[in-house]
């Protein structure tokens, strides 16, 4: 993919205000290349190889530490060799240790550690005290080593550095756990720098507590909630339960998969949608009957502008543009004749992204209708005169075809 000789991706050095950034190549070229070099037919089978790509760390964003690919302008820098997960090397607490010592050192808004990686740097601190003024030394010859270079090849180096630990210490990772028996001075930068005052020590503690409680579970719990999604959709999998028609994966009968791809309506199908709103979004049926609920309802623009915005991502880039502004004029713009209540931060950013069209100019527009349906037209089509009669039907069609199985049966 780097070799420009062998039609790899073109990497070049891209003019920004006031200043260039070097080695960089797009979202779009990527899955282009994909595409092209792998007969990929199916966009999205592209987005995703390209993604798992990004997720092992060998090519990531300039802009954040998002790990993913997104097939449009974002700017993406491959990863040095040296960094390859494919060199099968394990970094140690005192590598990272040393990484954010060199990122104190280097005092460039840039390089500035972020909330987590602050807290990792005092928890390493207090775990290696006994050594800490090895690991301080260590980071001063680096730093020194890194100001001889060129000043662009040390900004390339800087991103690549900072991917490789968002791969092997991402935000969800704190560093090692404190020794307790490092209770010797600690001689290390940190009493040189300035203390952080007690305003920012609270917010720090009560982003801490946030991500805590975001990610802290109990086993019992995840358990529990695994055996009971399994339970739930037990039913549909055509691996664990006889199917009629005959499991696909098994046979050469593809009843099945044609039965799920058309909108014909038997018991099961519509009992999913009850699982969850994206079981609704999903199957081409359930869309159409929520559709139609939301018609009654005089909401049906908000259904179909989430459609829109999916079909949008799924364009060919030659199309994205006009698809955009055609989106943009019939849900969006001033005086819309199917206009979609957006709160302003959201109609803010997506004014913006219409200047720059791409396949998810309308992202944050989509997850604001997406959940607005959810916690509002979603329960409501629930508990609807259509969908309960829908289900009930569905139930009696398939219990007076057992009866007649049975008589069938004890007749024979």
């Amino acid at each position: 993919m780097q070799d420009d000789k062998a039609g790899g991706v073109t990497i070049r050095t891209v003019k920004s205000f006031l200043s260039k950034i070097p080695s960089v190549i797009t979202g779009a070229d990527i899955v282009q290349w994909l595409m092209k070099s792998l007969n990929i037919e199916d966009q999205g089978e592209a987005i995703h190889l390209g993604s798992l790509i990004a997720a092992q760390g060998y090519l990531f964003p300039i802009s954040d530490h998002v790990l993913t690919l997104k097939d449009d302008g974002t700017f993406y820098r491959f990863q040095a060799p040296y960094f390859w997960p494919s060199n099968c090397w394990e970094p140690e607490n005192t590598d990272y240790a040393i990484y954010l010592c060199k990122r104190t050192m280097q005092n460039k808004a840039r390089l500035e550690l972020a909330d987590y990686e602050a807290e990792n740097l005092a928890r390493l601190q207090r775990a290696f005290a006994r050594k800490w003024e090895f690991i301080f030394m260590q980071a001063e010859a680096q730093v020194k080593i890194d100001r001889k270079k060129d000043k662009t090849e040390r900004k390339i180096l800087d991103s690549q550095e900072r991917a490789f630990w968002d791969v092997h210490r991402p935000v969800s990772v704190y560093g090692v756990p404190e020794d307790s028996q490092t209770h010797s001075p600690i001689h290390s930068f940190a009493s040189t720098t300035k203390q952080p005052a007690k305003d920012d020590l609270k917010k720090q503690i009560t982003l801490l507590n946030i991500q805590l409680d975001r990610h802290c579970l109990k086993m019992s719990k995840v358990a529990e909630s695994l055996v009971s999604y399994a339970e739930q959709y037990l039913e549909y999998d055509p691996l664990l339960t006889p199917q009629d028609p005959p499991n696909p994966w098994v046979s050469d009968d593809c009843t099945f998969w044609d039965m799920e791809a058309s909108k014909e309506l038997n018991q099961q199908r519509v009992k999913r949608w009850g699982f969850s709103f994206d079981e609704v979004l999903k199957d081409p049926a359930g869309r159409d009957q929520f559709l139609k609920f939301l018609e009654s309802e005089f909401s049906s623009e908000n259904l179909r502008f989430w459609s829109a915005a999916e079909d949008l991502k799924k364009r060919p880039l030659l199309e994205v543009p006009d698809k955009v502004q055609e989106t943009w004029q019939e849900f969006l713009a001033p005086g819309a004749p199917s206009a979609i209540n957006l709160d302003s931060h959201s109609y803010e950013i997506t004014s913006q992204n219409v200047k720059d069209p791409g396949r998810y100019t309308f992202e944050d527009a989509q997850e604001h209708i997406y959940k607005l349906m959810k916690s509002d037209s979603y329960a409501r089509f629930l508990r609807s005169n259509a969908y309960q009669e829908l289900l009930q039907a569905r139930k009696k069609g398939k219990s007076l075809t057992a009866k007649r199985l049975t008589g069938l049966m004890q007749s024979s």
